[in-house]
């Protein structure tokens, strides 16, 4: 359900009635891009906001406080409060976070009230649950601040009524500050789609980005400097009422939900976790666009995979020397205990390198290529553009039931780790990597479809045997990862010790490579495990 019209805002003309109860929650839908200064006048006279447009828009100075607790109870719980200022009047607004899936969509209660402070009388607090309930309008007090001038014009897209707000202001919490520019793109009526096509079609009028951040996000940074949080994968909503055609949007959106909320921790280069994460956003989004392929045959899906893919490799870069600095090198800088080695000069040579990678990182989060990826991908999701892909002997397996589909993919998936693993006592390095590969398909196929196959202890002993041998193959992959970046550093010009600290690095990983043994373990446990999905 799009997200009905509030009963009053700055932006239209009649008055609510404030004895009406308070309001239900209406879903907004809203695209947000962020524009470098002084680029928003000329987005105003953009192609197609003139093609589209239906009146010359209005501009409007708003001024809005957030409040929460001392302990930060609401934005604990997801929630930002705030009362704008529009004229003279006064409006409070409730939002939750997205849920899962659905990155640009977010549930929000809208009201007008008496004065500059909020009302929790005006809203419904016992559909909202915690942490309304129960708490006290004195324990609310206002954390930041935003005075925007915004300009808004409204769109009629074919139908479709679109608000476009262009903001530029500030965001102050006590003596700390930071400019914000950027447009908003929001459904009033009508097909939420047609976002995702204007956004594609601004990218290519000025160096745009999608906004991954609400103005409370940041605002609460400034305030306690509470930075974004990396953000693991949750299991798709799929269960054995599915078919395969709901399979396809279910599973990929919840990809690139999770790919989008870990860019800002990513982005900030401060906890190497935002990283980590958008590689395994990456990681499942390339197996459940090879596993889709496979049985679907959309061709979109190769060209998703292959952006994804490009993406990886930069991500890679930054998690290599992340996991060089803060884990290759404790293991032998704790063992080693001499002045012949200089561990923290290693670390040191190997930060520039670092930086450089995070460097490249955020380059390609702020390029074209990136931002038409995901509005590429969301458009893709939300026209369901699949069925238009496929031949007609192929539209059958739309209809397939999940558990079926889910049994067929995974059988296939464990059939080929055990090819891989023929004689796995005997495999080289690079083919225990590639067993690795295939391992990882298959683990992220087997999240994406417990809800399907339901939970019993034969399944979660099976994940928990997978989780292992996984985390095994891990260990014995670091060190070949590691060998080119110390190669990479002794050639570096730096001082004798840190030289030989490579050297005592390099050995270490070397004597980790033939720990083969306890490998063949994992496998053989592995290898003996029934498949749960079969009984």
């Amino acid at each position: 359900m799009l997200r009905k019209q509030p009963a009053w805002s700055p932006e239209a003309g009649a008055e609510p009635n404030l004895a009406e109860p308070a309001p239900s929650a209406n879903e907004e839908v809203e695209l947000k891009l962020l524009a470098p200064a002084g680029v928003l006048d000329k987005l105003c006279e953009a192609p197609v906001i003139v093609r589209y447009g239906r009146s010359a828009g209005a501009t409007h100075r708003l001024e809005a406080t957030y409040y929460d607790t001392g302990d930060c109870a609401l934005f604990s719980h997801g929630l930002s409060l705030r009362v704008r200022r529009a004229g003279k009047k006064y409006f409070q607004t409730l939002k939750c976070g997205p849920t899962d899936g659905q990155p640009f969509s977010r549930a929000e209660w809208e009201c007008l009230v008496t004065g500059d402070g909020p009302d929790l009388a005006q809203l419904p607090v016992s559909e909202i649950g915690a942490p309304l309930d129960g708490l006290s309008p004195d324990a609310l007090a206002p954390i930041f601040r935003t005075t925007v001038r915004r300009r808004t014009q409204r769109l009629d897209v074919g139908g479709t009524i679109v608000e476009v707000a262009f903001d530029e202001g500030t965001i102050g919490a006590g003596d700390r500050s930071e400019a914000l520019s950027e447009l908003e793109l929001e459904v009033k009526a009508g097909d939420k789609r047609v976002l995702y096509d204007l956004g594609l079609e601004l990218l290519e009028t000025a160096p745009l980005r999608i906004g991954v951040r609400s103005k409370a996000e940041r605002g609460y940074e400034l305030a306690f400097g509470v930075a974004p949080k990396a953000t693991k994968a949750t299991p798709p909503s799929i269960t054995a009422e599915h078919s395969v055609d709901d399979i396809v949007g279910l599973l990929l959106a919840n990809c690139q939900h999770h790919l989008l909320a870990n860019q800002a921790v990513a982005e900030a280069g401060q906890d190497p976790e935002g990283v980590h994460q958008m590689r395994v956003a990456l990681r499942r989004m390339r197996s459940a666009c090879s596993l889709l392929r496979r049985e679907i045959g959309s061709t979109s899906l190769a060209g998703f995979n292959a952006e994804a893919k490009w993406l990886a490799q930069l991500l890679g870069a930054a998690r290599d020397w992340d996991v060089f600095v803060r884990e290759t090198i404790i293991a032998p800088s704790e063992a080693v205990e001499t002045d012949l080695f200089n561990f923290d000069g290693l670390r040191e040579a190997a930060e520039p390198h670092r930086v450089a990678a995070y460097a490249a990182l955020r380059e390609a989060l702020a390029s074209q290529r990136y931002n038409r990826f995901q509005l590429s991908l969301r458009r893709w999701i939300e026209s369901h553009s699949w069925r238009n892909e496929l031949e007609d002997r192929s539209l059958a397996v739309l209809l397939e039931p999940a558990p079926l589909f889910a049994c067929r993919v995974l059988t296939r998936l464990h059939r080929t780790v055990l090819s891989r693993g023929e004689h796995f006592r005997r495999l080289e390095p690079t083919a225990r990597h590639r067993v690795r590969v295939e391992l990882k398909k298959l683990r992220y196929a087997v999240d994406f479809f417990r809800g399907a196959l339901g939970e019993n202890a034969e399944a979660r002993n099976y994940i928990g045997q997978l989780a292992q041998l996984q985390d095994d193959l891990g260990r014995d992959h670091d060190a070949s990862v590691a060998w080119p970046l110390l190669c990479a550093l002794a050639r570096d010009s730096v001082a004798s010790d840190v030289q030989c600290s490579i050297g005592v690095v390099m050995g270490w990983q070397a004597r980790d490579r033939f720990v083969v043994g306890r490998l063949h373990k994992s496998w053989q446990q592995f290898k003996s495990m029934s498949t749960f999905w079969s009984g």
